[in-house]
């Protein structure tokens, strides 16, 4: 996978109903709290931002574009967050970006990008995240999509691999496919991530997903306590329930 410039080819405190968007996602922060602290204080944290940019993604891609800015903002005062954007579309098309460390120049990357036909091309993003933390270390693989369409013991044993590396995969999926829930599961299991079902069109439910991963990658758990006083009321609740 390349790397070129643009990018080139390569509630209220009542617990929540049971099986919720809510319950999931404050079941998926429970999970980031239990990981610990992803690096020690100071050095910029390494986030890889992966999105599926097939054609259904379109809706998705352009809700990415607006919220990426949050994962910076959280992270400014942490000690700062280096992303680096991969996508796939089309048949075998699978891109990588630099590594940017601010948001304008993330934007401006993923508004040159437009979706395409295609199939999942996970498997991809895991051996790219792999040859990243070998040049240098990446605290945390996101990825955000909807389908699986591979082989899923080939995904088992990248993710299973990453684990073993230390590079935490946390898998968010959009809707309600099955194969692709059974897979972002095992993945994020084998790789000690996390993760977490959002509904479709629920940017709410995603951006914080992306602050919280964000801030994890910058400064651990106790970056996430900190968020606490930042929060407007209703995250505020949220962050409440991870103690």
């Amino acid at each position: 996978m390349a790397k070129d410039r643009p990018p080139a080819p390569t509630e209220s405190r009542n617990e929540p109903a049971a099986g919720s968007p809510r319950s999931e996602i404050d079941a998926f922060l429970s999970q980031v709290r239990a990981l610990g602290p992803a690096v020690k204080a100071g050095p910029r944290g390494r986030l890889i931002f992966a999105l599926d940019a097939t054609m259904s993604r379109q809706p998705l891609w352009d809700t990415a574009c607006k919220l990426q800015a949050d994962m910076f903002a959280e992270t400014a005062a942490i000690g700062g967050l280096d992303v680096q954007l991969v996508y796939y579309r089309g048949l075998a098309e699978c891109r990588a970006s630099q590594w940017v460390s601010d948001a304008r120049r993330l934007g401006g990357l993923m508004e040159k990008i437009d979706c395409r036909g295609g199939h999942s091309q996970i498997g991809k993003v895991l051996a790219h995240a792999k040859r990243e933390h070998g040049k240098q270390k990446v605290q945390a693989l996101v990825f955000v999509g909807d389908a699986m369409e591979e082989p899923i013991d080939d995904l088992c044993a990248a993710a299973g691999t990453l684990g073993l590396m230390g590079v935490k995969a946390f898998m968010f999926q959009e809707g309600r496919d099955a194969i692709a829930e059974q897979a972002y599961r095992e993945i994020a299991r084998l790789s000690h991530g996390a993760y977490c079902r959002f509904d479709a069109g629920a940017a709410h439910e995603l951006a914080e997903l992306l602050r919280a991963v964000a801030a994890y990658a910058a400064g651990g758990m106790a970056a996430l306590a900190d968020l606490k006083a930042k929060r407007n009321a209703g995250a505020v609740r949220l962050l409440e329930q991870l103690r």
